[in-house]
């Protein structure tokens, strides 16, 4: 039986998962983005130029997406969009392991950042 608008609106459907990051000595809950973000960060990442051509910027993206992803118990952010450039500073490595738990629950795949460079 196909699900009603209710059951689907009503759904608790972003997942959250708690990562080790010894590089910081703890854990981290990283939860996937809803879709309104994905786009919001997609639309970020896309600059347009005078020429009408389109460049993918993708200076800090693992920071970018790990200040969006990364939640307190409450499932609110820890971190702003001004913390951006302070993540970028951290550990390349701890940034990789918490960036790919967040790709993952997102549905982000390398593949998607490529076609955004060609779109």
């Amino acid at each position: 039986m196909p699900l009603t608008r209710e059951q689907i609106l009503n759904t608790s459907d972003i997942m959250v998962e708690e990562v080790a990051v010894p590089e910081w000595d703890g854990t981290v809950l990283v939860r996937g983005l809803t879709g309104a973000e994905r786009d919001a960060l997609e639309s970020n990442i896309v600059q347009a130029n005078r020429d009408g051509s389109t460049t993918v910027d993708t200076r800090n993206l693992r920071a970018r997406l790990v200040a969006l992803c990364v939640v307190d118990e409450d499932g609110e952010r820890i971190f702003s969009d001004e913390d951006v450039d302070a993540l970028g500073r951290k550990s390349a490595a701890a940034l990789d392991r918490v960036f790919s738990v967040a790709q993952r629950l997102s549905g982000l795949r390398a593949a998607d950042i490529e076609e955004l460079r060609k779109n």
